[in-house]
């Protein structure tokens, strides 16, 4: 790749050189002035949409970082001029008239007079997929052609402002699988613009095809390479073509000049020790891999090692695998709209046959989702309905719910009832959820019936929810996750082999059904309330939420500040096993209405569970 870089100091007249390296420059301070330059792209706009601009720069700091800019009073010098480094007559600039780039230009020279009412802004190049590379000792690769690696559209929005309103715009590299934790790593000390926006298929970001960049020429990918993205400059093109206005003027790709801006943006938080950026997978088709800090993971892993206390002792520990919370909770909150399920109708000789273990654990995450605007529905069998809607309605008076969920039911029938019900119109490139969770809820065996820790048969009971999650395998971006304390809940089949080996009567019990992920808990609740506690963590970790948000919009998000009363606690689960006993709810094991689960009184193991966890969820590290 040729990069055409303007060589301020070197290749400009002592007049051109002083618009932006002169003693007292009047310089807006989004950064400060130091020795040294600095590779800054040019964007160059009427006065009268700069304060927008710049706002607009704020707002996406990830794609622009804004170095400086020239206010209109102090643009006395004839127009910037470019000498290109190794070709000469090369274009330097591009010319935009009402959106569209009219033109390539070598010099800004014959456009002096409407220069003087445009105001110019540096966007800080510092930083290069390639020089992450190579500090990973990892080759940089080679463009198909002979020009600037290629960039692309993608269907995530900017922030939008005032007239500004454009897409992100990514550049890719491809990296070995086995190489992509030392890349992130080294490319994250280089600071937050190092930090990957999305690693894995380009169809996440709405590519189509990594052979058809929008600008420069494609990177050739191997076999065994994963894609990795960062946000490029030349989302300040579209974001120039949005506004339309009558004439500005850019870089043209691949060049930039040089400065002595220097960029004072905040330490990135991959730069401390806890900060240290982690890469984890959390789906194979599509491929798609999260990050978090390692801090964050390491709470994280605290929790399930928590709730992997076995009180019954069920021999749950040879069910256990490691790393299960985690992924299920990053694939959680990566999830736009998520639906709950929960329901074990163990007590089948009583009205209702459910227990009381599993809706307080799956209305303590839908809780915590609500929390962070994530739109979440339950579904429960069709003779539970009028059940669970008293029970959310009752929660919802008492402050356990922010608000009402939508409850659905479903019975199966066709072949293709599950995606009908998944999917808009049935189509599986419009799904409704991109998350299932099954918490304490009744799962298939391999012979087709639904069995209760005894082995008593309760399929007259159940609805064949079952099939929903089957369904989710064969509907990319969909994931699942099922929470278990015995091996006979919906989701377990992940683990049904341990569970033959190791659980009492396991060879029929267990669950055939398999989740994307497997979390297993001494009581099943425990799981839920982890589930929340996990996505919390990782929602107040800011190399998750960063590459959550794509390096656009706010760093900070509305009714952040509540997300804390969100988490469960040991009131809100009294309040909900209240609830429960009043609608005569039995404990899964004594068969006991009241303040029970699993036969354990509440105000004991349960309670300190619940503290224990939200203590190791919100503490400062």
């Amino acid at each position: 790749m040729i990069t055409f870089t303007v060589r301020l100091k070197a290749c400009l007249s002592p007049a051109v050189r002083s618009l932006i390296l002169q003693t007292k420059p009047n310089i807006r301070h989004v950064s400060g002035m130091a020795g040294g330059l600095r590779p800054a792209s040019v964007v160059v706009l009427h006065w009268s949409l700069a304060p927008a601009f710049e706002k607009f720069c704020q707002a996406n700091s990830g794609p622009l970082p804004l170095l400086g800019l020239r206010k209109p009073d102090t643009w006395s010098l004839p127009a910037l001029n470019a000498v290109p480094d190794p070709r000469a007559g090369s274009p330097q600039f591009q010319k935009y008239e009402l959106g569209a780039c009219t033109g390539s230009l070598t010099s800004l020279e014959e456009y002096t007079e409407q220069l003087g009412d445009m105001v110019a802004f540096f966007l800080d190049c510092g930083f290069s997929p390639e020089a992450a590379l190579e500090k990973a000792g990892l080759p940089t690769g080679d463009s198909v052609g002979h020009g600037p690696m290629g960039a692309y559209k993608t269907t995530v929005p900017c922030a939008a402002m005032a007239g500004f309103c454009c897409p992100l715009v990514v550049t890719m590299r491809p990296v070995p699988k086995d190489k992509l934790e030392r890349l992130v790593r080294a490319s994250c000390s280089m600071g937050n613009k190092g930090q990957p926006i999305h690693i894995g298929d380009p169809e996440w970001l709405g590519i189509k095809d990594l052979s058809k960049p929008d600008y420069g020429d494609p990177v050739a990918c191997q076999p065994g390479d994963v894609p990795v993205f960062w946000p490029s400059q030349m989302t300040s093109l579209e974001a120039v073509s949005s506004c339309k206005t009558p004439l500005a003027f850019t870089s043209a790709p691949g060049c930039t000049v040089m400065t002595n801006l220097k960029d004072t943006e905040a330490p990135a938080a991959c730069l401390t020790p806890e900060g240290i950026p982690e890469v984890h997978r959390i789906s194979q088709d599509p491929l798609h891999y999260s990050m978090a800090s390692a801090s964050a993971v390491r709470k994280i892993r605290e929790l399930e090692t928590i709730i992997a206390l076995d009180p019954g002792h069920r021999g749950i520990g040879h069910l256990l695998c490691r790393d299960e919370l985690l992924r299920a909770s990053l694939s959680l909150s990566h999830a736009r709209a998520v639906l709950v399920t929960t329901g074990f109708p163990t007590h089948f000789n009583h009205q209702p046959p459910e227990e009381t273990d599993g809706p307080p654990g799956a209305m303590a995450l839908a809780a915590f989702l609500q929390a962070l605007g994530k739109p979440v529905s339950m579904i429960v069998d069709l003779r539970a309905l009028s059940l669970f809607e008293k029970l959310v309605e009752e929660a919802v008076e008492q402050g356990v719910l922010k608000t009402q969920i939508p409850i659905r039911t479903f019975q199966g029938g066709s072949a293709g009832a599950a995606q009908a019900f998944l999917c808009k119109d049935g189509d599986p490139k419009s799904p409704r959820f991109d998350h299932l969770v099954a918490i304490e809820r009744a799962g298939r065996a391999a012979d087709g019936n639904y069995y209760n820790a005894r082995k008593m048969n309760i399929k007259h009971l159940v609805d064949p929810i079952d099939d929903l999650f089957l369904a989710t395998q064969k509907i990319p971006g969909i994931s699942s996750t099922g929470v278990g304390d015995g091996g006979n809940e919906l989701g377990m089949g992940k683990v049904k082999e341990a569970v033959k080996r190791h659980i009492r009567n396991g060879d029929v019990i267990a669950c055939d059904i398999e989740a994307d992920f497997a979390v297993i808990t001494g009581v099943s609740n425990w799981g839920g309330y982890a589930l929340a506690c996990a996505v919390y963590i990782l929602n107040s970790c800011e190399v998750h939420r960063r590459y959550l948000r794509k390096a656009v919009g706010p760093s900070r998000v509305p009714g952040e500040q509540n997300w804390t009363q969100a988490l469960p606690s040991v009131a809100k689960e009294e309040k909900m096993l209240g609830i429960l006993a009043r609608h005569k709810v039995r404990s899964g094991v004594s068969g006991i209405v009241g303040m029970e689960v699993d036969g354990l009184p509440f105000h004991g193991t349960h309670a300190q569970m619940i503290q224990k966890l939200v203590d190791v969820t919100t503490v400062r590290v």
